[in-house]
């Protein structure tokens, strides 16, 4: 049998690779942007835009959800635009990715603490686990400052100073 819901014989669908979506890279870049543009805050859509490469109706719409998640703020008139909600040295990369994304983790919709499986495979809940602490050791630890400042965590440089770390498999 497959993943199933924990005290539940309800199957899982097929998972999808592990991906960051574009939706998700656009945010970060956002945030990050704002990040880097705290003296000159609010700043207006068109020029995060702009200064990231992204296209403005992409833009609006993540910083429509980043705003609702209280990731960021804006500011309405002809002086307004957006800043950050919180100082950026508050503001893990993590929280941007649940703002547009939802949970780090997820097995076919569901959390890794959620699924069971059958026989031989019962230790993959483990793995999955141990997979949703691993995207955490990084993404719940390096914040907008660390990435806008260019002084990224220890664990980061440690782990991509590793060639291994830049091998495509």
């Amino acid at each position: 049998m497959g993943a199933r819901r924990e005290g539940s014989r309800q199957r899982v669908g097929q998972n999808a690779p592990v991906r960051v979506s574009a939706k998700v890279d656009y945010a970060l870049r956002a945030a990050i942007e704002l990040a880097a543009l705290e003296d000159e805050w609010p700043v207006k859509g068109e020029r995060l835009a702009s200064g990231q490469g992204i296209p403005l109706r992409f833009m609006e719409n993540i910083l429509g959800e980043l705003r609702q998640a209280g990731v960021v703020q804006s500011k309405r008139g002809a002086e307004g635009g957006y800043m950050l909600a919180r100082p950026p040295a508050e503001i893990a990369l993590a929280d941007v990715i649940r703002a547009v994304d939802g949970p780090l983790a997820n097995i076919g919709g569901l959390r890794p603490d959620q699924l069971s499986y059958d026989g031989t495979a019962a230790p993959l809940k483990d793995i999955w686990i141990a997979v949703r602490a691993a995207l955490r050791s990084v993404l719940e630890t390096t914040t907008l400052a660390d990435v806008a400042g260019g002084q990224l965590p220890a664990e980061v440089t440690q782990a991509t100073a590793d060639p291994d770390a830049w091998a495509w498999r």
